[in-house]
């Protein structure tokens, strides 16, 4: 059997988790290369254990200045996500700590234990300007390791305790344990979240995504959420071409009939190592219409995998592009889900013991 030089295997398969390699990050001096260590007789299935690793984090707060993203800050509560999403964008992001972005990314996490600190630090800085927090955005804040450590839920308690606007994006059932602190925000208009459904097909979900919730599981939680009064919008999110674009309409009318009131949707992409592991997972799992797929997906960037420009990566261009996100606008018509969710309130904003957020200036 193939292994790497961490002793992971490359081409058999790995009980739970998505990558099918550990592939070396764009920042490593060395490449790791496979061979062939002798023996043929192997499990058919191996097992690669989650590790979990503490960090006491400097910041918290993540700024950016993206045209086509809605927030200027976010907060990441973990490094890495157990869920293991094949397709992943935030893979990368594990190749700056010096790990591979395909199996350490899914194996290899970092629970930011001090995050709801470094948040009452910040919050209450002198000159703090309050808008809406995304929380989600990289890793999921969900993932299986928060049952653990609830370093989200930490997180919300200090954003109800300072009356501050937050925006979830999250695959994760885990979510509903924190209705208590959800309800409260969003019946101060603080609070919105978006519920990410790729397919409504559990055996794709399970080998795409292998250790997030079921389909069914975030329909309920979608249904959860709403029936405590918090605004849900469901995200159909990645869409990939020929395997999952298809089931658009039916995942946008079975969100709607749990209880979401808005709709969004994201077409794959498949930036730095996100692409040849992709390539990996694919020609795996689906050798029959793997090159049709990248075919689409390139048309869409040019002849490439992936095309970084702001305003065209989270959608793609050409007839296909064009397709989809019409599709997407007659099904969210018809079923009421082509609204925006109320805007989050920001002048509710206060520090604790220091009286009115207009006491700041």
């Amino acid at each position: 059997m193939e292994m790497d030089a961490r002793n992971l295997p490359i081409n058999g398969r790995i009980k739970a988790r998505a990558a099918m390699s550990n592939r070396t990050g764009r920042f490593e001096p060395y490449q790791r290369e496979t061979f062939q260590d002798g023996w043929e007789i192997c499990e058919d299935e191996q097992r690669v254990d989650t590790v979990i690793r503490d960090e006491k984090a400097k910041t918290i707060l993540t700024k950016n200045d993206s045209p086509d993203i809605s927030f200027d800050r976010s907060i990441n509560p973990y490094r890495g996500c157990e869920h293991g999403c094949i397709y992943c964008f935030a893979r990368p992001t594990h190749a700056y700590l010096g790990m591979s972005p395909g199996l350490d990314f899914e194996t290899q996490l970092i629970a930011k234990t001090n995050a709801a600190d470094l948040l009452r630090k910040e919050m209450s800085r002198k000159g703090y300007c309050v808008k809406p927090i995304a929380i989600g955005t990289n890793t999921d804040p969900y993932q299986p390791i928060e049952k653990q450590y609830r370093v989200m839920r930490s997180v919300l308690e200090t954003l109800l305790h300072y009356n501050h606007p937050v925006s979830i994006v999250t695959k994760g059932a885990l979510i509903a344990r924190d209705i208590d602190i959800l309800a409260k925000l969003a019946a101060r208009n603080l609070l919105n979240v978006g519920i990410s459904i790729t397919t409504l097909n559990a055996r794709l979900s399970r080998s795409m995504e292998p250790r997030a919730p079921t389909p069914e599981r975030r329909l309920r939680t979608i249904a959860e959420l709403a029936q405590a009064g918090i605004p849900v919008r469901a995200m159909v999110a990645p869409v990939v071409p020929m395997l999952t674009d298809h089931e658009m309409e039916q995942i946008l009318t079975s969100a709607a009939v749990a209880g979401a009131r808005a709709a969004s949707w994201i077409m794959l992409r498949l930036p730095n190592e996100v692409s040849p592991l992709f390539h990996e997972w694919l020609h795996r799992t689906h050798p029959d219409r793997a090159d049709r797929i990248m075919n689409r997906v390139r048309e869409m960037h040019d002849g490439k995998d992936y095309s970084p420009q702001w305003g065209r990566r989270m959608r793609g261009e050409g007839n296909y592009a064009q397709l989809i996100a019409h599709r997407f606008e007659i099904a969210a018509r018809r079923l009421k889900l082509d609204q925006d969710l109320p805007e989050l309130c920001c002048s509710k904003f206060q520090v604790p013991g220091r009286g009115t957020q207009l006491s700041l200036f």
